[in-house]
């Protein structure tokens, strides 16, 4: 059960990278609050989306979406060079995600688009609202009181049961680190060393570690191998390389450790989003029963 209220965006136009890219933000911004959704008509079994992301350097999407607009009044931003008579928020490429959730929480506060409710029923629970809507019990007619913040948030983090270790002896990258797993409801450990990340590995078990190669005592390589030991740690532990070491030897070392992906300090902040999308457990799921298909 989600805890958030989702809204459903409808992605119209986009080629291929964008698309990717855009997948890999949606699987991170449902985990948000308010919680953000591609909106797929195969899947998704009543309705139309909540929100539409238009692609407004494409002609025919533009056109599709302006079809679309006439017949109701449609919350959307678009993205590129788009005319100004739409009336509707514009995001300059390239992407950002940032701002492309700042743009898509700004529409939702401003219109009161209705959200997509969603739990074992079909409902989020009442009471958790986004900022700028109200939410009544329409059951009763009455208001329902307010969850609180802290247990919902608690909650959230039980249900969607993903804890990342991110290890490194520099406290501004903890803290870097901290705040861009926080908006998506990680439950976050840190480590110092490398043989507390060893310890914590082999008590918790880990959707991600995030792991630095130069740290007191054992090395972030050793640390890898010791980590990919483990035969369950292999399927359900993605160790991302988080260092400011960039020759190729080094990330070959990685590669030889067993590491799934290296990423060189400073961090590209959307790249490093992509990669925690990509090693979610919901996103290996749709990768494994891809990859049974072919």
């Amino acid at each position: 059960m989600t805890l958030n209220e989702q809204y459903l965006v409808d992605v119209i136009g986009f080629n291929a990278v964008e698309r990717s890219m855009l997948a890999s933000i949606f699987a991170l911004a449902a985990r948000r609050d308010p919680g953000f959704v591609q909106y797929d008509p195969a899947t998704t079994a009543s309705g139309s989306a909540d929100i539409y992301l238009v692609d407004a350097d494409n002609a025919e999407a533009l056109n599709e979406f302006r079809m679309l607009s006439k017949r109701a009044n449609l919350p959307a931003v678009l993205v590129g060079a788009a005319p100004d008579d739409l009336g509707f928020p514009v995001l300059a490429r390239p992407l950002q995600w940032a701002r492309l959730l700042q743009a898509l929480e700004e529409v939702v506060t401003t219109t009161g688009s209705g959200a997509r409710r969603k739990d074992d029923e079909g409902t989020l629970p009442l009471g958790l609202s986004v900022p700028g809507l109200a939410r009544t019990n329409t059951n009763s007619g009455h208001s329902r009181p307010m969850v609180d913040p802290a247990e919902a948030a608690a909650a959230k983090k039980r249900a969607l049961g993903d804890t990342v270790l991110v290890v490194d002896d520099n406290a501004t990258v903890r803290m870097f680190m901290k705040a861009k797993l926080a908006p998506f409801n990680f439950e976050v450990d840190f480590a110092e060393t490398g043989e507390e990340a060893v310890g914590l590995t082999g008590t918790r078990e880990y959707a991600c570690v995030f792991l630095d190669v130069v740290l007191p005592g054992i090395d972030g390589y050793q640390v890898c191998k010791l980590i990919k030991a483990n035969k369950q740690a292999i399927k359900k532990t993605a160790v991302v390389m988080l260092t400011s070491r960039s020759s190729p030897f080094d990330k070959l070392r990685g590669s030889l450790a067993g590491c799934d992906e290296y990423l060189t300090k400073p961090l590209d902040e959307d790249r490093l989003l992509e990669v925690i999308a990509k090693f979610l457990p919901s996103s290996r799921k749709r990768d494994k029963s891809r990859s049974k298909q072919q």
